[in-house]
C-alpha cells in the first residue's frame, strides 16, 4: 500500500477507474469487475458524480449508483477507499460553494455512504478560490469528506488553492488527478510537476493508458474501428505513439508482463505518482491492472526518450 501525500490514507498502487461503469460495463459487469479487483488486493476507486451522463439515455451518478448498491451488498465500505468528484453533473455543475455542498450530498447519497474518502474538485470554472477552497474545508469539517484533491485545474490555479487555504486556516488538499500517460506528458511535466513537489501532493493520472493505446490493442485504424473508446486511442496512433508501443512491448517481454503493466510501471516510476487510474470494462481486462512491475531506471530511461526527446502531447 502507499500513502496519499500527506493524508491518512493508504491505497493500492493500481486506481481502479468507475467511468466504464453504466456506460461500457452495465451493473452486472461492473460489480464483477469490482469483486475482481477487490480479489486482486485493490482498494482504491475512482469515479465522479458526471460518469456517463454522455451516454444516451443517463442523467449523471450512475457510476456512483452502481459502486454505492455494490458496498452496499457486500458491506465492504470501511475496506475500501472511495474517490469522486464535483462540478460536472447536468444538475450540478460548477464549482460555486451552494453548488459544491448539495452536489456532495447527492454523491453521498448514490454511494449509500455518510463520508467520501477523497473529494476532487473536476474541472476549474473560474469561481473565486477561496469560495471553493472554502467549501471544501467546510465538508471536511463537517465529517462528510476526509480528504481533498484536485482534477484538471492549472499550475497556477492550483498553486493558488494551497495558498488561499494556508492564508484562511482551510485544510489543504492532498492530491492531484491530472491528464498524464507515456504519450501524453504536458502540462503536467512542466507545469504540474513543480506544485506536487513543493506541496507533497500525491498524484493519480487519469488515461494511464491513453484511452486503451497503451495496451497495445490499438495499432491500425482498423482496430479503432466500432470502438466506444477509440477515437480517444486514435489520437496516439502515429509513427510517435508506435516507436512508444515498441519500446513498451520489449520491456514487456524481458519483464514478463504485459504492455498495459509496463506503461502503468513507468507511470509509478515518476516522483510523485501513488496510484495511475485504470479502467477495466470486463473482468477480463483486471489481471494487467493490479500486476505491479518494478522498473530499473534504465528501462525509464528508454521508455521516457522512446521516438524522440520531445514529451508533448504527440
Amino acid at each position: 500500500m502507499t500513502r496519499i501525500g500527506n493524508s491518512d490514507l493508504d491505497v493500492f498502487p493500481t486506481n481502479l477507474g468507475g467511468n466504464t461503469f453504466g456506460w461500457t460495463s452495465d451493473q452486472a459487469t461492473s460489480e464483477k469487475v469490482l469483486d475482481g479487483f477487490i480479489a486482486g488486493g485493490g482498494n482504491f476507486i475512482d469515479t465522479a458524480d458526471g460518469y456517463s451522463a454522455w451516454v444516451p439515455g443517463n442523467s449523471g451518478g450512475e457510476s456512483e449508483t452502481i459502486i454505492g448498491s455494490w458496498m452496499a451488498a457486500r458491506g465492504n465500505r470501511s475496506s475500501v477507499i472511495i474517490g469522486t468528484k464535483v462540478s460536472q453533473h447536468p444538475e450540478f455543475k460548477g464549482l460555486t460553494a451552494a453548488n459544491i455542498a448539495k452536489a456532495a450530498e447527492a454523491s453521498l447519497g448514490r454511494l449509500k455512504t455518510d463520508y467520501i474518502d477523497l473529494y476532487y474538485a473536476h474541472f476549474d470554472d473560474g469561481t473565486a478560490m477561496e469560495e471553493i477552497a472554502g467549501a471544501f474545508d467546510a465538508l471536511v469539517k463537517a465529517g462528510k469528506v476526509r480528504n481533498i484533491g484536485i482534477s484538471n485545474f492549472s499550475g497556477e490555479r492550483a498553486e493558488e488553492w494551497m495558498s488561499v487555504a494556508a492564508k484562511e486556516g482551510f485544510v489543504l488538499p492532498v492530491a492531484l488527478q491530472p491528464h498524464y500517460n507515456l504519450v501524453h506528458r504536458e502540462p503536467y511535466e512542466t507545469e504540474m510537476a513543480p506544485v506536487v513537489a513543493k506541496h507533497g501532493l500525491g498524484v493519480m493520472p487519469y488515461y494511464s493508458l491513453a484511452s486503451g493505446f497503451l495496451t497495445g490493442k490499438y495499432r491500425t485504424e482498423a482496430d479503432l474501428a466500432g470502438k466506444p473508446r477509440g477515437q480517444g486511442a486514435g489520437q496516439y496512433l502515429n509513427d510517435h505513439g508506435l516507436i512508444k508501443l515498441a519500446e513498451l512491448e520489449s520491456v514487456a517481454i524481458e519483464k514478463h508482463a504485459s504492455i498495459a503493466s509496463i506503461a502503468l510501471a513507468w507511470l509509478r516510476a515518476q516522483p510523485g505518482i501513488v496510484a495511475p487510474i485504470a479502467s477495466a470494462s470486463t473482468p477480463d481486462q483486471l489481471p494487467d491492472l493490479p500486476a505491479v512491475v518494478n522498473l530499473d531506471a534504465s528501462d525509464v530511461a528508454l521508455l521516457s526518450n522512446a521516438g524522440s526527446a520531445d514529451t508533448g502531447n504527440s
